[in-house]
């Protein structure tokens, strides 16, 4: 099939939507620049911004489902996407202007965090959903893929600008949330210039597929599994009872809960050990932001891989790859953190060749969570294609992910201030290894390889040709 233009131009806008959402799009950067400054230049208590955290993360939770099935109802799916950035972003810079010191109007910023958790829930489905109904499931693959690469390219440098303004404006750092409102309006300005007749409404709930063959392609991959992905005759979206039957579906919603349980926590454990016994907390500023843009930049090389090769190589192979490199970061962190502990023992300072070699860790999490986050998106398609439901199994699978890492924060604090910030390491390591050996023993390969797709449409083109022979006859 070839492309029109405006489909091509629709697929760049959709690049730029996903390069200014890059802080807006789960709400968690943002968040953590506002745990930041209100603990920094508000004097907030870590507990008090725990608080935030957790009812935040809460509310993404509740929201998240209900979000998918809003999104694979309407057709408005731009001006919900607008709308939900356009209240994030506002709800960033009240927190910003409105915070008292000490927390004493705690009670208004737990309510912003709710009413911002929920918020933020209809945009991983709102994007994901338009995606999907520009570029059909045979898109998916690389347009995802392109999508996370531009998003966490974004991220990169909000995080960078965000931390520069922070370090030089310390220790009056409220500033820093104009990046906010500047990311907000690139996301407004794109997504308004995308043409809503581009996007095709049963194909972004995922209720129609096309020559990619990822709901047929399910089937091919594993035709023991209880699947209910194929789409009634009358074309009718599958009930949301019938869906959340699927084993696949629960036991992948599972795994999503036990990775982000297991590797959530793991970036602030990270960041603090940085900042402990730190004399320079602008430098702390510095080092926090560097440990997400390494992250980030190595992001954008996984999302690359995934998009090049998953249609190859099939999903599981490559989410396995992603999945694995998370007990063995936390492993070489036990180790990395044992002898910073011991040089400190002794009265010694640490060198900063052991610092940024700690930093380079965060290449790990650029693979675990870069692999994680373009990969689940294309293994909630595949399960989604053809039950019309595509938005509300994301809303699903992110919503165990909202709460995965929501308790994984307070179960890294609880671990590294109960037996150390070494042993926390290594309790996440043995975590982390089982959402990995689920992956390995309990799912199914959820797509096709490309060649195997090719032999199908060959043998189809076949059986056509062959039928007008007999017509003919």
């Amino acid at each position: 099939m070839i492309m029109s233009s405006t489909n091509r131009s629709a697929k760049s806008l959709l690049g730029l939507v996903a390069l200014f959402l890059g802080e807006l799009r789960d709400g968690l950067t943002m968040i953590n620049m506002q745990s930041a400054f209100l603990i920094s230049s508000k004097l907030y208590s870590e507990k008090q911004v725990g608080v935030m955290f957790f009812v935040f993360g809460m509310s993404q939770f509740l929201f998240q489902t209900p979000a998918g099935y809003i999104m694979d109802s309407s057709d408005r799916k731009v001006a919900l996407l607008a709308g939900a950035a356009l209240t994030t972003t506002a709800l960033t810079v009240l927190t910003a202007i409105t915070a008292k010191e000490y927390g004493e109007n705690i009670v208004w910023m737990v309510f912003l965090k709710i009413i911002q958790g929920g918020v933020t829930a209809l945009i991983p489905p709102g994007l994901n959903s338009i995606t999907q109904g520009i570029v059909g499931s045979t898109g998916m693959t690389h347009q995802v893929a392109d999508n996370e690469m531009k998003n966490h390219l974004g991220t990169a440098i909000i995080v960078l600008s965000g931390s520069l303004i922070a370090f030089y404006t310390y220790p009056n750092i409220g500033l820093l949330f104009i990046v906010s409102p500047i990311a907000c309006a690139g996301v407004i300005f794109f997504l308004m210039r995308i043409n809503p007749d581009d996007i095709d409404h049963d194909a972004a709930r995922g209720l129609k597929s096309d020559t990619d063959a990822n709901a047929t392609d399910y089937q091919l991959a594993s035709d023991s599994k209880e699947h209910v992905s194929a789409a009634p005759e009358d074309n009718t979206p599958t009930s949301p009872l019938e869906l959340l039957k699927d084993k696949t579906l629960l036991i992948f919603t599972v795994i999503c809960f036990l990775f982000h349980l297991s590797n959530g926590t793991v970036l602030p454990l990270v960041m603090q050990t940085f900042a402990v016994g730190m004399d320079h907390p602008r430098g702390g500023f510095l080092l926090s932001g560097m440990c997400i843009i390494v992250a980030q930049i190595f992001m954008v090389g996984s999302a690359k891989v995934c998009g090049d090769y998953s249609g190859r190589w099939g999903r599981k192979k490559l989410f396995l790859i992603g999945m694995f490199s998370v007990p063995l970061r936390c492993l070489i962190l036990y180790s990395l953190v044992g002898l910073k502990n011991s040089i400190e023992a002794a009265g010694n300072d640490v060198p900063l060749a052991l610092e940024i070699i700690i930093l380079s860790t965060q290449i790990l999490d650029g693979v675990g969570a870069g692999v994680f986050g373009t990969m689940y998106i294309l293994v909630t398609s595949d399960i989604a294609a053809g039950t019309g439901r595509f938005s509300l199994t994301l809303g699903v699978t992110s919503a165990a992910m909202s709460i995965g890492g929501t308790v994984s924060g307070y179960l890294g604090q609880a671990l590294a201030q109960d037996l150390g910030y070494q042993t926390a390491f290594m309790m996440l390591c043995i975590l982390s290894l089982v959402p990995a050996l689920a992956y390995t023993f309990l799912m199914p390969e959820t797509c096709v390889m490309e060649n195997e797709v090719k032999n199908v449409e060959v043998s189809n083109m076949e059986s056509i040709a062959q039928n007008e022979e007999r017509q003919v006859v």
